[in-house]
């Protein structure tokens, strides 16, 4: 779903093809930001290309909502958040996940985006979201914990796209 929503600060949008190279500049290409999401860093701009262009794709799909952050003081291009799932399928619980390029760390500008993507799943009449963080991403606990994220539960999960097993805490944000 195509769909723009704002904050004081920021410009939550969609992505386009013309956002390949401030995405790879940003944070695609970082294993400092990588770390942390499903997928490792983009080695050229073209692995970036080629996921921004599967990500466009799937916002045919009415569900599917996926933000490319920008700061609206000068258009810059600096992060992405989007609904990466849905436990118990496309009426069920929300899953948030996100990336944000480290020269933008710590300016509460994800607790920005977050908190307003939250407001608008709690529009649409969703009860709780989850967001799921490692633990020693100080940084996106963080973020959860402003939102107000309760923790639920620490698990072990395999990474789809790296095949790797990380402990990952589970928490949830009420409505």
């Amino acid at each position: 779903m195509k769909l723009t929503l704002e904050t004081e600060r920021l410009l939550l949008r969609p992505f386009s093809p013309d956002d390949a190279q401030a995405m790879f500049d940003g944070w695609a290409n970082d294993p400092e930001v990588t770390r942390y999401v499903t997928w490792g860093p983009h080695g050229t701009v073209e692995t970036t290309r080629a996921l921004l262009s599967y990500w466009i794709r799937e916002y045919e799909k009415p569900e599917r909502l996926n933000f490319a952050i920008e700061l609206k003081a000068d258009g810059r291009l600096i992060g992405g958040i989007d609904v990466v799932g849905y436990l118990g399928g496309v009426k069920g619980t929300p899953v948030i996940g996100y990336a944000l390029s480290k020269a933008h760390w710590n300016h509460g500008y994800m607790t920005e985006a977050c908190q307003r993507l939250l407001d608008h799943l709690f529009s649409l009449g969703y009860k709780e979201v989850r967001i799921d963080a490692m633990p020693e991403n100080t940084g996106s606990v963080r973020v959860i914990e402003k939102c107000g994220g309760q923790f639920l539960c620490a698990e072990t999960e395999e990474r789809p796209l790296k095949g790797d097993r990380v402990l990952v805490n589970r928490y949830v944000v009420k409505r």
